[in-house]
């Protein structure tokens, strides 16, 4: 099995504490993957089989469990309350009521639970009020561009020149299950497609129970074609009254709140970085994985800049900055990430083919005078240069960084 060590590792510190691990993500990002591993480390620090209870509520074995109250009788019948016992959950919100089920096993039993989900609705349920504080949320993406590396070296395929193969990283994106034989791109975004037909039906339109799917996907189009660009719902209000669609503002936010549940877009707020303030408006969007815009709308060279704003976006993300779109006065900068007391900007572009690129990109980071790391990353091979404290950095040497 791959090993994930970025989400094991953060997990370890939580076993046997009183917090429940709530880990989410788009399917087949690989949150199974990751509980199997963590059944793993718990066998190696001395937990038995029949301590560990897990159950995958998306197979027919546990169909019958419906509710909160036949899970919980089925866990009773499991438990010797003289034990302590560790609860593993996959894909709990198929369960109705499910986070009363949790409240009282943790209640009732000497337990350590873990669950997860794909639509972010599982935290904002009545998990929030019964448990408050008492949970900890784990997210998890699709493979890193490290991650794809070590999981092809571990298939005994040498790599050789890094930048070849990020670009093959960039076209086949990181769901795990396109690494685990040799797919064509074809192949492979036939199989990303599938991914995206079941979120959508499963976790975006059954959930939020929406009717009009064909303007749905139209939502997601759109935003797929303007991945990387400042966005509003009147923008799209008016797009679609250009193609004799009338559609409803708050409609449209209420789609991409759908979607954004079910992880298919991750979204950027502004931030004033003279201010220090967040916007609240021309936001961006991005996807959770780059295979993603490739299955719905083809593959187009025209989007590149802003699928590479997409990887760094979600690289940022897996290492827990909190990312946002920078103003700085007319100008802006791709993202301010911040961690803990640490800030970095960083401007993306795909070459520095001309002078006029080279300013517009350079500029912004220029004129901010904090001591913070500043990059520019882009795919230039050849081309690598500073500018007074500006890093230029090809974007597969940026991603393999260890610390920014």
């Amino acid at each position: 099995m791959f090993q994930r060590d970025l989400y094991i590792n953060k997990l370890l510190p939580y076993i046997d504490k009183p917090f429940i691990k709530v880990i989410t993500g788009i399917r087949r990002s690989g949150k199974s993957s990751v509980l199997m591993l963590l059944i793993e480390k718990l066998h190696e620090q001395g937990v038995r089989d029949d301590q560990i209870i897990y159950i995958n509520f998306e197979s027919f074995r546990f169909s019958h469990l419906k509710d909160a109250t036949t899970l919980y009788k089925h866990i009773d019948t499991k438990i010797d309350h003289t034990k302590r016992y560790y609860l593993i959950f996959d894909e709990v919100q198929v369960v109705n009521n499910w986070e009363k089920a949790i409240n009282s096993f943790i209640v009732d039993f000497n337990t350590d639970i873990y669950i997860t989900g794909s639509n972010s609705h599982i935290l904002s349920s009545e998990l929030a009020t019964f448990l408050a504080g008492r949970y900890i949320e784990l997210p998890i993406f699709t493979l890193s561009f490290s991650e794809y590396l070590y999981f092809n070296q571990e298939r005994h395929n040498n790599i050789d020149d890094i930048y070849s193969a990020f670009e093959t990283y960039l076209r086949m994106g990181g769901f795990p299950v396109l690494h685990t034989s040799n797919y064509t791109y074809e192949t492979a975004y036939k199989i990303v497609f599938d991914i995206y037909s079941s979120v959508i039906l499963r976790d975006t339109i059954q959930r939020n129970n929406i009717r009009d799917i064909e303007l749905l996907e139209r939502v997601v189009k759109f935003v797929f074609d303007n991945i990387g660009n400042k966005f509003s719902g009147k923008n799209v209000a008016d797009y679609f009254k250009s193609q004799q669609r009338k559609v409803d503002i708050n409609t449209i936010y209420n789609y991409l709140k759908a979607l954004e549940s079910a992880f298919i877009l991750h979204r950027l707020n502004r931030f004033d970085v003279k201010g220090k303030e967040i916007l609240k408006t021309q936001e961006k969007y991005y996807a959770a994985d780059t295979a993603l815009l490739y299955s719905v709308m083809g593959y187009k060279d025209r989007i590149i800049a802003g699928v590479l704003e997409n990887i760094v976006m979600l690289e940022l993300k897996r290492r827990e900055y909190q990312v946002y779109v920078g103003k700085l006065d007319n100008t802006e900068i791709d993202f301010v990430a911040s961690r803990g007391n640490s800030t970095i900007y960083i401007q993306v572009a795909y070459l520095l083919s001309e002078p006029s690129t080279v300013d517009r990109e350079f500029a912004p980071l220029l004129q901010i005078k904090d001591n913070y790391p500043k990059y520019v990353v882009t795919m230039d091979k050849f081309w690598k240069d500073n500018m007074k404290g500006v890093k230029h950095i090809h974007i597969a040497d940026f991603l393999m960084l260890s610390n920014y």
